[in-house]
């Protein structure tokens, strides 16, 4: 038999005050025309990001040979983004450019003295009791090939081509504390481990729509789908940004999401969430 697991991580913070913030420290000027770049000019842009996601997916857990499975809710457990690192370098020269967009996480917590779990489907005897913890690790890579098919002064558009890695891997510790008889599980204390490494081929869109009396205000998009060793993958992004002379600070909001082939451990993943980005031009 398998266990199951569901997690889903609440966002950690809102976001609102970081445009406000960034007014402070540096004055606006006209907003740099996002029209076509001349060829063999290189323009380069380094963003990077802030992002409090919820989490939710199913993973399955072998059980203990011969026992039931340990089935965990895990909406009730994760509550930390103990850490992240986000980053994206976008590179243009003329209508060709590439993208690269890196993204680690981890997530967890332990829940001690809960009754949120079941054993194997069934109801729990009346004295038992666990301490769980669970650990999420992922490193998310997105490299893509782009073209831009519109541009001018206010608004922008490349189509894109190219993968997405997940390297994911998971953990659930437990120990079970008062009567386990008759519920088929074996052992009282143990872990878990699920870990999968997916590549598959993205297309996909993206750009900005500058507005204001200098354009120095836009509202920036992204979307990709793909598949490969996963049934289906998609990721989307939508916020509104302030263009300095150094670059530009936007907040928006993300979602990444997979379905993974049947037969796998991990089944479906989904994190989504606000982000707050800060742009440097070079």
């Amino acid at each position: 038999m398998f266990a199951s697991i569901t997690s889903k991580l609440r966002p950690a913070s809102t976001v609102a005050a970081a445009l406000a913030a960034a007014a402070l420290v540096a004055q606006p000027i006209a907003a740099q025309a996002q029209a076509t770049p001349k060829a063999d000019v290189w323009q380069t842009n380094l963003t990077l990001y802030g992002w409090f996601p919820g989490f939710s997916g199913q993973t399955s857990y072998p059980a203990d040979t011969g026992g039931s499975g340990l089935n965990v809710n895990a909406e009730t457990i994760i509550e930390n983004l103990k850490m992240v690192f986000m980053g994206t370098l976008d590179v243009h020269n003329g209508r060709w450019g590439v993208l690269n967009d890196i993204v680690y996480m981890d997530v967890g917590n332990d829940k001690a003295n809960t009754r949120d779990f079941s054993l194997g489907g069934a109801g729990l005897p009346a004295s038992l009791t666990a301490d769980l913890g669970l650990d999420l690790k992922a490193w998310v890579w997105t490299v893509a090939g782009e073209y831009r098919v519109m541009a001018s002064p206010s608004y922008t558009m490349d189509v894109l081509a190219g993968a997405r890695m997940l390297d994911l891997e998971e953990t659930l510790t437990y120990s079970l504390y008062g009567d386990i008889a008759g519920t088929g599980f074996s052992g009282r204390t143990g872990s878990r481990d699920a870990s999968q490494t997916n590549w598959d081929a993205i297309i996909g869109v993206k750009g900005r729509w500058a507005f204001g009396d200098r354009r120095e205000w836009f509202v920036p998009y992204y979307f990709d789908v793909g598949t490969g060793e996963s049934d289906l993958t998609w990721q989307a992004v939508v916020g509104l940004g302030y263009q300095f002379s150094w670059g530009a600070v936007s907040a928006g909001y993300r979602v990444l999401d997979y379905n993974f082939k049947s037969g796998g451990k991990v089944q479906d993943l989904s994190a989504s969430g606000p982000e707050v980005a800060f742009t440097f031009r070079f």
